[in-house]
């Protein structure tokens, strides 16, 4: 299959609208072609005039590891061209930034989870091109989660750099879907074109949404592999909470675990509880210490998510509710446990941090709730993830 980069680079009459214009590209290290050289190198060699270069979250060169560390602006060592970035004094496009380019190619590895905030980006780019008059162009690229979809809308009102828009937590969208998407949500005239993939397939096993011929790049510090990507709808929320995420281990949201945990009774009460949500995954009980973070240098016993393996269910597997679970569980097995951490979250103050990333209060308050049940929660949810379903099935390209 092709990715966008590789189809444009591959195809002169897709890249003949840019001849002539200054352009502009939003990447980070997993911005490569199908050979692994970096889009902006490779779009240089094919003669584009490539005049700025603008960084998500993590920076171009994704060297910041946690989260809220800020990138600068600097001037690339190489093209002697400026870089701008989205991730530090500011998280939109100023406009003196936008004044160095006509069209802006944005080629992002996504993770498909409402909260990975090069979503959020995107929405601040096109709201940047429809201000200024410039065009916007998505290379799209594969969403790893794959199609299903899973969580509770955002509410009014609970919009941050971590939800950019009602949507459910796992949305089920490749980037280049999303923006079209924005656009007609937000009501935005802007020119915007999508240079699709061909051969994306994701439903198509053992990859489901990620191709098995193409090597993984961490798009962020900790988006180590696959099985982060389809975790991710449910492990970011112990970014909320006082369980480690594995954050300074070299397995990063995809597990969760304390000091003060015991993890065979949290697995064997999860089961208990609702063992229907377990579906499509093996849990497996662990030991670990991190070396930075949350309980560093501390042991921690925890509990390790494969979303991968012969036992590993594509269609079943639903990890908002796993964890979901696993925060439940805690709560019946240690009822007075300081589970939720209170800081501002991504500089949003007076809101918990877990609320932040739900996008409102609705499952922080099904966990404390000791009368709520699983199917509470189904409640809840299901409503909102059979309506955006729906509402996505007419921007879908694939």
């Amino acid at each position: 299959m092709n990715f966008g980069i590789d189809r444009l680079l591959a195809d002169p009459e897709l890249r003949r609208p840019l001849e002539g214009k200054r352009v502009a590209l939003l990447a980070h290290p997993a911005s490569v072609t199908v050979d692994l050289t970096h889009s902006l190198d490779a779009l240089v060699a094919c003669g584009l005039n490539v005049s700025a270069v603008f960084g998500p979250q993590h920076g171009v060169r994704g060297d910041l590891q946690d989260n809220m560390m800020e990138s600068p602006d600097f001037t690339d060592p190489t093209y002697g061209m400026p870089v701008f970035s989205l991730y530090g004094e500011v998280r939109r496009p100023t406009g003196q930034s936008m004044h160095t380019f006509d069209t802006i190619l944005i080629d992002l590895q996504d993770v498909g989870c409402r909260i990975y905030t090069f979503v959020t980006t995107l929405l601040y780019v096109l709201e940047a091109a429809a201000q200024h008059g410039k065009s916007v162009w998505v290379l799209d690229r594969p969403n790893p989660a794959g199609r299903p979809v899973e969580g509770t809308t955002l509410l009014p009102g609970w919009e941050s750099f971590v939800g950019a828009g009602p949507m459910v937590m796992r949305h089920g969208m490749t980037l280049g879907e999303m923006g079209h998407w924005f656009i007609e949500h937000f009501r935005l005239d802007v020119d915007y074109r999508v240079v699709a993939m061909e051969g994306w397939a994701p439903e198509a096993a053992p990859g489901f949404g990620w191709p098995e011929d193409r090597v993984w790049i961490n798009p962020s510090p900790n988006a180590a592999n696959v099985n982060m990507a389809r975790a991710y709808g449910g492990t970011v929320m112990l970014e909320g909470t006082m369980l480690s995420e594995g954050r300074g281990t070299t397995r990063p949201l995809e597990l969760f675990g304390a000091p003060d945990i015991d993890a065979k009774k949290v697995i064997a009460e999860m089961r208990r509880m609702a063992p229907g949500w377990l579906a499509g995954c093996t849990l497996r009980d662990i030991w670990f210490q991190p070396t930075f973070h949350k309980h560093v240098g501390q042991l921690c016993n925890g509990v390790f998510i494969h979303a991968e393996g012969a036992a590993y269910g594509h269609a079943a597997f639903r990890p908002w509710r796993v964890q979901a679970l696993g925060f439940k569980a805690i709560r019946a097995l240690y009822p007075d446990y300081d589970l939720w951490r209170d800081f501002p979250y991504e500089y949003e103050f007076g809101k918990l941090a877990i609320d932040v990333i739900n996008g409102g209060p609705g499952l922080r308050e099904w966990v404390d709730d000791s009368e709520a049940a699983p199917g509470d929660l189904d409640a809840l949810a299901c409503p909102d993830e059979g309506a955006w379903d729906a509402l996505r099935a007419k921007y879908l390209l694939y």
